[in-house]
């Protein structure tokens, strides 16, 4: 297979069984060339496998796999100009930095001289110069995965493959790390399929998310789609926290529903939802507070944390126990009092009707 820029990796109707399980069922989706998509779901979805499906380290039980429009569905792993970086990094540990970075094109037969000019140059990108000679138990955790992205860019994939990267690491070390993937992946035009069941970390990196459970795909799009539209409850709940609440349509009109929800009223796009009983998915950003006002939901504050940069918050309403992030932790909410709460419609959808048979998780 030519080695030469990025490449599309598509899916049709891909199927994976062991046995009697079926991991990955009837999947089918296209990454683009140079751009980052993640896969995203709890665990057991199918995620890993499918990223196992693209290396070639599975073989599919049905359909067809295509990287740059290649049909490589029985092609081996070493024929499909991919390379994967394991959760577990999988360095050699009595191999030094250079080394480890060069194994990729020494096995394969390089001379010695041009495999570790190849690696040095990929471990300057990383930002690893001067690291070469040290074994990978003196590197701190997230310089060990800068040499396991280097050992996997020595090779110049045409698709670069990440399976949970990050899952290792520190909370403040995550947020680095992946800034820098997202980075190298822009800078250098890659086409990257990355496995994650962070949901942060995958609207933080990612052009588009593909979000898995029960193996199959519950929904497909970019960031904000699925933080804006979810099309499941579901996705609504996975992705970021949400307050699913029932409420009723009373009326629709020029592509917007009217609804009511106690003494509260809002006016969002209708999702192809005519009137009557309904599902509504409302982030807690989304909520505000206050004393007074007619159109809002009296709520009582039942629990109340600090979190240094806002204040979270569970409210009993006659609509459900509201959970609400706000910003203003100067003047706290006390448990036990009461409030006021209204609903921006920005941070509010309609669950469309597609789900009321909606997705739900198997146990891991």
């Amino acid at each position: 297979m030519s080695q030469s820029g990025p490449a599309s990796v598509e899916f049709r109707q891909v199927s994976k069984r062991y046995g009697e399980v079926t991991a990955v069922n009837a999947v089918s989706f296209t990454i683009a060339p140079g751009t980052l998509v993640t896969l995203l779901g709890p665990s057991g979805c199918g995620k890993t496998t499918t990223l196992r499906l693209i290396a070639g380290l599975e073989m599919a039980s049905e359909g067809h796999i295509l990287i740059g429009g290649e049909d490589v569905t029985r092609l081996s792993a070493a024929e499909r100009g991919v390379s994967m970086v394991f959760q577990s990094y999988a360095l050699f540990p009595h191999m030094s930095v250079l080394e480890n970075a060069s194994y990729g094109p020494t096995v394969s037969g390089l001379p010695r001289k041009q495999a570790e000019a190849m690696a040095a140059e990929k471990l300057a990108l990383m930002g690893l110069s001067g690291f070469e000679k040290r074994l990978p138990s003196e590197l701190s955790g997230g310089q060990q995965q800068r040499v396991a992205v280097a050992r996997a860019l020595v090779l110049e994939p045409r698709v670069l493959l990440f399976d949970e990267p990050l899952s290792n690491l520190d909370a403040k070390l995550r947020r680095r790390v992946r800034e820098d993937i997202r980075e190298l992946q822009q800078r250098l035009n890659l086409t990257v399929a990355y496995v994650t069941h962070d949901q942060e970390e995958a609207l933080a990196v990612s052009d588009r998310v593909i979000v898995m459970a029960n193996a199959i795909i519950a929904q497909d799009g970019s960031p904000r789609e699925l933080y804006e539209q979810p099309s499941s409850l579901f996705v609504a709940d996975f992705i970021g926290d949400s307050n699913i609440v029932d409420a009723g349509i009373t009326a629709v009109r020029d592509g917007m529903a009217d609804i009511r929800i106690g003494n509260l009223s809002l006016r969002l796009p209708h999702r192809g939802l005519g009137t009557g009983p309904a599902k509504l998915a409302i982030r807690p950003e989304a909520i505000s507070m206050a004393t007074d006002g007619q159109d809002s939901l009296d709520g009582e504050v039942i629990k109340a944390a600090y979190l240094g940069s806002h204040m979270e918050y569970s409210i009993r309403t006659p609509a459900g126990v509201f959970f609400v992030v706000n910003a203003d932790v100067a003047q706290p909410r006390s448990i036990g009092s009461t409030v006021k709460i209204t609903v921006h419609p920005a941070g509010a959808t309609l669950l469309p009707e597609a789900d009321r048979g909606q997705v739900t998780v198997r146990p891991a």
